[in-house]
């Protein structure tokens, strides 16, 4: 039996189906998101006059999204017990301890990667032998995940991020390109929102700029936030939730996501929680990130997979509202990592567009 049946198997909660991505903010972030059809990693395709479309393999922008160029990743190229070893940890002024992965010639043009909720640095293993090696890449355990410290407090967006500023301090880096996905482009945004002169260019993958209010909702399926609360401790790596919840659409190395689901029942429960109600709390979500998306002044680029069904339209109109000039990259039939789906794809992409302006 392939990995894709054993998830599809295993990965019913409640008599749902439910992947990692299709559990993710359902509950808590989107409240009464209406799925349509099975839940995968990815992003509603998107039309808009006022992004524009990056063109790839020679298309034009407006032959709308274009199909990866690999039904599935290819296999993994990085050595995993050689990435988790090369992990170094620095102690940043708020006392915080994050753990990085520093690659690349230290002259070089710096990228940080921030990866999203319950991931680590590891996350982006499978698009690290495509990213160009004119680069110095950042990869960070943001705090409470990975080998990072996990504090009592604090967890809110501005946290997250004030730690990345301060780990280049640390590494004496003044500028940046800045990737974050989920989570993580919550992270990157506010970044490059509180610090603009240290943003040279700005990636977001899977984002959202909230829900407006009066939005039209549906009651939820599934609600996402009270299976977290039903956790306890020890969280169990391979049980039925944890398993749904590192599910992917498409094939992934087995070991890879072994090892994230280790490493994510590593988190304390506290920390899961207050990501949740600090980070990701739908209350304000959009009042919050809509206030500060007017000082983002880096050319951005918006990434988003045609098959992932967390966000609703107007979640991410709202962030295509509030950055016009923003390019737009769909990829088609890819879910919420579209980076592991088609890492040859996405990171081609970037490559673009981080060294085309």
């Amino acid at each position: 039996m392939n990995q894709n049946d054993s998830c599809s198997r295993k990965a019913a909660v409640h008599g749902l189906p439910a992947t990692r991505a299709g559990l993710l903010l359902r509950g808590l972030l989107l409240r009464g998101l209406l799925l349509r059809g099975l839940l995968l990693r990815a992003a509603l395709p998107l039309g808009c006059i006022a992004v524009a479309l990056i063109p790839v393999s020679g298309a034009s922008p407006a032959a709308g999204p274009i199909a990866p160029t690999t039904a599935a990743p290819p296999p993994l190229k990085v050595d995993l017990n050689a990435f988790d070893a090369s992990k170094k940890s620095v102690t940043l002024p708020n006392g915080v301890s994050l753990a990085y992965v520093d690659m690349g010639e230290r002259s070089a043009p710096v990228v940080v990667l921030i990866h999203g909720y319950t991931d680590s640095a590891r996350d982006w293993v499978p698009m690290l032998p495509y990213l160009s090696k004119r680069y110095r890449l950042i990869l960070v355990d943001i705090r409470g995940h990975g080998q990072s410290s996990k504090p009592e407090c604090c967890y809110t967006r501005l946290d997250f991020a004030y730690d990345i500023k301060l780990l280049l301090d640390a590494l004496g880096v003044a500028q940046a390109d800045i990737v974050g996905h989920s989570l993580g482009s919550i992270i990157a945004q506010t970044f490059a929102e509180y610090w603009p002169e240290r943003t040279a260019h700005l990636v977001l993958i899977s984002s959202t700029g909230g829900s407006p209010p009066g939005a039209t909702k549906q009651p939820p399926r599934f609600d996402f936030a009270a299976e977290i609360r039903k956790l306890k401790e020890p969280i169990e790596a391979d049980s039925p939730f944890m398993i749904a919840w590192w599910d992917s659409p498409t094939p992934v190395d087995p070991d890879f996501i072994r090892r994230q689901r280790k490493d994510a029942a590593g988190i304390p429960l506290r920390v899961w929680l207050a990501v949740l109600d600090q980070g990701l709390n739908a209350d304000d979500l959009y009042a919050n990130l809509q206030s500060t998306l007017p000082r983002l002044k880096a050319p951005t680029l918006l990434i988003w997979g045609s098959k992932d069904p967390i966000m609703e339209e107007d979640m991410r109109q709202s962030l295509r509202n509030a950055l016009p000039h923003a390019k737009v990259k769909i990829f088609d039939g890819l879910g919420h990592n579209p980076f592991w789906e088609d890492p040859r794809g996405v990171a081609d992409v970037l490559n673009g567009f981080l060294g085309a302006t």
